[in-house]
């Protein structure tokens, strides 16, 4: 029924597109919950190998991930085209796959980010994805253009049944650091991607901080609560259509097990649908992996 539920709010969309939706949402362990859990793994391209994956060196093989998530249970798993292109002819069919469209590196600084466009719907299709994914940064003085690529781009993988997952994480010269996670920055975020046509959009976990002087009238004018992290994910949530588009909340960098744990427990208590994990995981041993993603499994189950 939850299902059901979930995809009677894509009306717009093809039977294509509903049908990969459905197969990512009845996948593994938490198929049928309406909750998923994603391993994303493009953060050899956007961090460099050796911070990715030195941790847990069997990491540097593209195969390692998809056995990963598969072992585990998860919904899908993520990536650029060469990881991709590695492991298709295995995985495509077993496991939702999902094609990162465009990614950046870490070699230059930059305040104001502009991904390149690394790979095409046409891609997706040809090695059995499910969906494409694409990265915007609202607030960066390059978003017009990446908002427009993703218009073509989403209209093209729409027309092809594809989902589209859009990455939207605030980042710019005019934004602090401690704002790219600011509560009402997030929410805002949440509400562009869902707005630019994405099925499923993956913000940060924001924080209690208001960056915007205008949005912190409104939140004190309002009372809206925002003291607990369940209370942030419940403001998100409301920001991509009162909950009627799937938002998942990355991990970020590595940290602790009970991090983690409270993190996902927020997420089941304020209505977001689950997680979309990379470093917390595959910079583990794989038991040690598998042993935490179990422990997240019950938690959005229990």
């Amino acid at each position: 029924m939850r299902v059901k539920e979930i995809l009677s709010h894509y009306t717009a969309d093809n039977p294509g597109t509903i049908a990969n939706l459905e197969r990512m949402l009845r996948q593994g362990r938490l198929g049928g919950s309406g909750r998923m859990i994603i391993l994303p793994v493009d953060q050899g391209f956007e961090h460099g190998p050796g911070r990715s994956f030195a941790p847990n060196p069997p990491g540097y093989d593209p195969a390692y991930h998809p056995q990963l998530a598969l072992d585990a249970g998860l919904s899908a798993y993520a990536a650029p085209l060469g990881f991709i292109e590695a492991i298709a002819r295995d995985y495509a069919g077993k496991l939702p796959l999902i094609l990162k469209l465009n990614s950046h590196d870490v070699l230059m600084a930059e305040a104001n980010p502009i991904p390149a466009v690394t790979a095409s719907v046409d891609d997706a299709l040809r090695l059995g994805c499910v969906a494409i994914g694409f990265t915007v940064y609202p607030g960066s003085e390059h978003r017009v253009e990446m908002y427009q690529q993703i218009r073509e781009i989403a209209e093209d993988a729409k027309s092809a049944g594809l989902i589209v997952v859009i990455w939207s994480y605030p980042r710019g010269q005019d934004l602090s650091k401690e704002g790219e996670t600011a509560i009402d920055v997030g929410a805002y975020a949440a509400q562009i991607a869902c707005q630019l046509g994405a099925h499923i959009a993956k913000v940060k976990m924001p924080s209690e901080f208001i960056e915007q002087d205008a949005a912190r009238k409104v939140f004190e004018a309002e009372n809206i609560p925002i003291g607990t992290m369940a209370d942030r994910v419940r403001h998100v949530m409301q920001a991509a259509f009162n909950g009627k588009r799937i938002v998942i909340f990355s991990g970020g960098a590595k940290v602790g097990e009970s991090s983690i744990f409270d993190t996902a427990q927020a997420i089941k208590d304020g209505g977001g649908f689950g997680s979309i994990i990379g470093r917390n995981v595959f910079q583990r041993p794989k038991k040690e992996a598998l042993e935490l993603l179990d422990k997240m499994i019950k938690i959005y189950t229990s």
